[in-house]
């Protein structure tokens, strides 16, 4: 969808208004889709001068775990010469760089691919990865050669399909324009068909919410590791079983706002259903690990002993770093809000750091 005339934020507001008008109310898979595509291109959203901060711009810590975690699983399938590491949704390259430089002490050297829509981000990451090469999506990633992929608070991020009881039945969640504002509402077309028997006759009101975008990325991912070999990594904040309700939501500036409100200048986010990549790993044949809180994971790779080092080679630091674990870590931060999955391919290891 091209931007309003002006090309300015209010653009796509005035394309939303425009699109409704003409052709009906758009689903809110729809919205959140072309919103998150103009608000990743705006501006960099990172960080305390942004609108949020991610583990990585958190502690280098995060990613150096990470490239740990990377490294041992090429050490124990035999160091293969060939290998790729892949990072979906790379944001300004701080997780690759740490995760790189940390495996580099092991002797992991693999070819560096950056999955990234956003020609501005791009721009950043080649900054700190400029032996990297960049690609619009996993088909053009190279097919020869194990992969070892992250995806850090990727998932969250794609569009969610949502559909909602009605006194009629099951209809998709769409937006409209009341003359005032977006505002989501139920749609005309049933939608009977695609709600699991068991919650058929849930209460008017009910929210049933999927993502087909993060679905078909995770099967393809599993396709690719038992063709190729490799291990993936999924940590991102969601729930480990079904679950109604709408959970999209919207952060600008640190602060959460309204999802339907200045479409493109926030960004949009919803849990990720582990459950159901626990089930498209089945489906692809793929051995599934998790899901772990992040705190559980971290600590059981060490986070706690690389913080003390730090502590201790840096003391005038040394505060800022254990606040920074206390972040990644304890259960009422991200600890477990934030989950680790693993796919792990024919023959690999199993990753450390879930309890196997």
């Amino acid at each position: 969808m091209a931007e309003g005339e002006d090309g300015g934020d209010a653009g796509l507001e005035a394309v939303f208004k425009r699109l409704i008008g003409a052709t009906g109310p758009i689903s809110v898979a729809h919205y959140m889709a072309e919103a998150n595509a103009h608000y990743y291109d705006r501006a960099d959203p990172f960080g305390s001068a942004g609108d949020f901060i991610t583990a990585p711009e958190i502690s280098q810590m995060f990613g150096e775990m990470i490239g740990l975690w990377l490294a041992d699983q090429w050490q124990r399938a035999g160091k293969p010469q060939l290998c790729h590491f892949v990072e979906f949704g790379p944001g300004r390259g701080t997780l690759a760089s740490d995760a790189l430089r940390a495996g580099d002490k092991f002797g992991f050297h693999p070819q560096v691919h950056m999955i990234e829509g956003s020609s501005r981000l791009r721009q950043a990451q080649q900054l700190l990865l400029p032996g990297a090469t960049w690609h619009d999506g996993l088909d053009s990633v190279p097919r020869e050669g194990p992969l070892l992929i992250v995806a850090n608070e990727f998932l969250d991020a794609l569009p969610v399909r949502q559909i909602v009881r009605t006194e009629q039945g099951w209809r998709e969640r769409v937006v409209v324009h009341n003359g005032e504002r977006f505002l989501p509402v139920a749609g005309a077309r049933p939608m009977d068909s695609a709600v699991p028997a068991e919650l058929m006759d849930s209460p008017p009101g009910t929210i049933l919410e999927s993502c087909p975008a993060a679905s078909g990325m995770a099967y393809e991912i599993a396709m690719r590791l038992k063709a190729q070999g490799g291990a993936a990594l999924f940590i991102d904040y969601g729930y480990g079983a079904p679950q109604t309700g709408s959970t999209l939501q919207a952060v600008r500036a640190h602060e959460k706002v309204d999802p339907f409100a200045d479409p493109g200048l926030c960004d949009l986010t919803a849990l990720v259903d582990f459950a159901q990549l626990k089930q498209i790993a089945l489906a692809g044949d793929v051995e599934c690990l998790g899901p772990v809180g992040q705190g559980d994971w971290l600590m059981a790779l060490g986070i706690a002993q690389r913080a003390a080092a730090l502590a201790q080679s840096q003391p005038t630091k040394a505060q800022d770093i254990m606040t920074a674990l206390d972040r990644l870590v304890s259960p009422d931060q991200m600890g477990a809000l934030f989950k680790v999955i693993a796919y792990r391919g024919p023959g690999w290891p199993e990753g450390a750091g879930f309890g196997g």
